[in-house]
């Protein structure tokens, strides 16, 4: 990287918690990142009535001047569903091209929209000839800040809107409306820095051969399904960038001098100072690896209930129980948290797994994390922290991905915790665990099921013939006659399933596989 980034972005809280995760764990070089709240900047434009899909937020753009620190003089403005096929520093350069009193740097738009004629009745804003497209603008926003943007742009808005009614375009409208009074304002850029995919769109005009272009646009609502002679080869390239390794950006890879980050700086210097002969190296650097994540990789949308007893279930998963999604979600009808461990080119199968999938599709209240994949290792107790981290209810369910809850467990749960005041006590529920070693099973809808199931021995306790000492503590026989919950007590080796407050402490050392690492928070927890 031979230019710095620096990002400015405005955002809600729950896109900036995800993002500045990201950033935090990717640890790019020469990369900074200023949030802007979104919830802050509503009230500026939320006069504007606006039919545009993109919302309140595609107007913010508007205020710009008045959002982004005085000291700073020039930005490139992006709409997020843009593609750089080139390096953003080329266009950077284009502002010297700038002259007299041009502050705006646009590309003309590329559909016949502001010519008025796509079908009867068509009254679009008044613009400049074809008018521009604000997917991507130059801005010199010292010199928008002296012309008075901020004036200039409400009282051409508030005229309009007398016979307009509202925006088509959102902030597309009103800043054509004010380059149509001020056409020396704008600076017009070569096409190919903007080049939009929407319907009626003429951007085949724009380019001979696919690969002069620098910047694709996806404007249109239906994005990469929009019709286009070249479609396949702008979602190949599109699709290719999502499944390109992140972890080739990370900061190790780049001698790049970054403003000065000391925790960066001690872990380079604690990986330097790592011997690469010890045999136990992969082991020594997994402990220093921070772990690429991006949480909320789908919508997630759930307000715990207010009776104070929600749970949620927690579990971690690979690529390969992927299966297990559709009937934990079956199962379990409640909040679910999820960390998964997958590399770029997964999450993008994960994703169009999801997405063929109606069980999970109609579920808003799934939490799914990724934590990229780095080294040789499963770090199963960061996996399991991530998840637990994410959780907004007062209790969780710390499960496995290849257990199935039985029929109910989630509202018998929530009884519990009235049942056991576990808000006022320190407990730890244990779920008794059970296993077949038989592919298909008719699962049991009651106790009397499984008990039946157990006599007849196609159940078992869990692990009961490979470690017992696991869940001996659970005392099955016990269990058996038991009406109401009971107390066990912890002995060494136990590792039930348990639920839990939310605020018990998370695992701690950096577990790297499936063994040991349930004993140990369980450990922790009888503490």
């Amino acid at each position: 990287m031979r230019n710095p980034l620096h990002f400015h972005i405005i955002t809600d809280s729950t896109a900036q918690q995800i993002l500045a995760s990201l950033f935090r764990t990717w640890m790019v070089p020469a990369v900074r990142v200023d949030f802007y709240d979104a919830d802050e900047l509503k009230a500026e434009v939320s006069w504007i009535p606006n039919k545009h899909y993109s919302g309140i937020y595609g107007l913010m753009k508007l205020v710009l001047t008045k959002t982004l620190p005085p000291d700073l003089q020039k930005v490139i403005v992006l709409d997020t569903d843009i593609t750089f096929a080139t390096d953003i520093a080329e266009l950077w350069a284009v502002f010297h091209k700038f002259k007299g009193q041009q502050v705006l740097g646009l590309v003309e738009n590329q559909s016949d929209w502001y010519l008025g004629n796509l079908w009867k009745n068509h009254r679009p804003w008044p613009a400049l000839e074809r008018g521009f497209n604000t997917g991507v603008i130059l801005l010199l926003l010292d010199r928008l800040r002296k012309l008075r943007w901020e004036q200039m742009w409400r009282l051409t808005a508030e005229r309009e809107l007398m016979s307009m009614l509202s925006t088509s375009l959102a902030d597309q409208d009103i800043f054509n409306a004010v380059i149509k009074q001020n056409p020396f304002l704008v600076h017009q850029l070569p096409c190919f820095w903007n080049v939009q995919l929407s319907d009626h769109t003429r951007s085949e005009k724009c380019y001979k051969d696919v690969s002069d272009l620098k910047v694709i646009h996806w404007n249109s609502p239906k994005k990469l399904r929009v019709k286009n002679k070249h479609v396949e080869f702008f979602r190949n390239l599109y699709l290719t960038f999502l499944e390109y390794d992140g972890n080739l950006l990370r900061r190790e890879l780049f001698g790049c001098p970054s403003e000065t980050d000391h925790n960066s700086e001690n872990l380079q210097k604690t990986l330097s100072e790592l011997d690469e002969d010890d045999p136990c190296y992969e082991f020594r650097r997994e402990r220093f690896t921070v772990h690429r994540t991006h949480l909320y990789f789908l919508h997630y949308e759930y307000e715990p209930s207010t009776d104070h007893t929600d749970v949620t279930l927690v579990a971690q998963l690979s690529m390969d129980r992927l299966q297990m999604l559709e009937a934990i979600c079956k199962h379990w009808e409640g909040p679910i948290s999820l960390a998964l461990y997958l590399s770029d080119a997964e999450a993008q199968q994960f994703l169009r797994y999801t997405q063929g999938s109606e069980v999970l599709m109609s579920r808003g209240n799934v939490g799914y994390h990724i934590v990229y994949k780095e080294g040789q290792f499963y770090p199963v107790n960061l996996l399991r922290n991530v998840a637990m981290r994410q959780v907004n209810t007062p209790y969780m369910f710390l499960s496995d991905i290849d257990f199935l809850p039985m029929y109910g467990l989630y509202e018998y749960l929530r009884k519990s915790v009235v049942q056991l005041d576990m808000a006022n006590s320190k407990k730890a529920l244990v779920v008794p665990a059970f296993e077949t070693l038989r592919y298909r099973l008719s699962y049991p809808k009651s106790k009397a099921e499984l008990l039946s199931q157990l006599d007849m021995g196609t159940l078992f306790t869990f692990r009961y013939h490979v470690w017992t000492k696991g869940h001996a503590p659970t005392n099955f026989a016990k269990w058996r006659t038991a009406t109401t919950p009971y107390r066990v007590q912890w002995e060494a080796d136990f590792e039930p399933y348990v639920m839990v407050r939310r605020t018990v402490q998370s695992t701690t050392g950096a577990s790297l596989a499936s063994g040991w690492n349930k004993v140990a928070h369980i450990m922790e927890l009888d503490a």
